[in-house]
């Protein structure tokens, strides 16, 4: 059960499941281990699964017409990933999702949570509370994109979440942040 304390926290966040219904949610968890720079999802292939990291680190980012990456997503310990575009319309996905790090992740199939959300209201509505927080903040991060300095964005993500901006590579960070890593260097060696 240890495996499944991170993501059914998480969940008692939102809502109270029975133990009954916990039962029904772990059942539809898939554990995969990936190593460090696999890809878990890439273009052109349906994203299957909903993912929730136990252990390690994964990013989400686009290549640009001109190969340029852009990160969109760093996504640690008890945070969920995938091309939700490509999950949610079972279109093929247009990101990819690589391991930072030697990773732990639960996956949960599309049809599977879906069967699970029609027949179980509390799940449901912890995918809907959790939905709109996550819509929330990304609405608060594509205002900080345009209007805020890079060296201003660098230090609120910094500041927010020192435990990744520790952890993963410079060129990542600097990639979610939309500025150069010597960019990052030069902010830096100011502070």
């Amino acid at each position: 059960m240890s495996i499944y304390k991170g993501i059914l926290d998480h969940i008692a966040r939102y809502v109270k499941l029975s133990d009954n219904e916990i039962k029904e949610f772990i059942s539809i968890l898939k554990t995969t281990r990936v190593k460090k720079r696999q890809f878990i999802v890439q273009p052109g292939f349906v994203s299957e699964y909903r993912n929730y990291i136990v252990e390690g680190a994964v990013r989400v980012f686009y290549l640009d017409d001109s190969g340029k990456e852009h990160t969109i997503i760093i996504a640690i310990e008890d945070w969920f990933f995938t091309d939700f575009y490509s999950y949610l319309n079972r279109t093929p996905a247009e990101y990819y999702a690589e391991a930072l790090e030697d990773s732990l992740i639960l996956q949960m199939k599309y049809d599977d949570v879906e069967e699970l959300c029609a027949r179980i209201h509390s799940i449901s509505e912890y995918f809907r509370l959790f939905t709109e927080r996550s819509m929330a903040h990304s609405y608060k991060r594509t205002i900080s994109n345009i209007s805020k300095t890079s060296e201003e964005r660098y230090w609120e993500y910094v500041n927010k979440y020192p435990q990744i901006a520790n952890r993963v590579p410079q060129y990542v960070l600097a990639s979610y942040l939309g500025i150069s890593p010597e960019s990052i260097s030069r902010i830096r060696s100011r502070s």
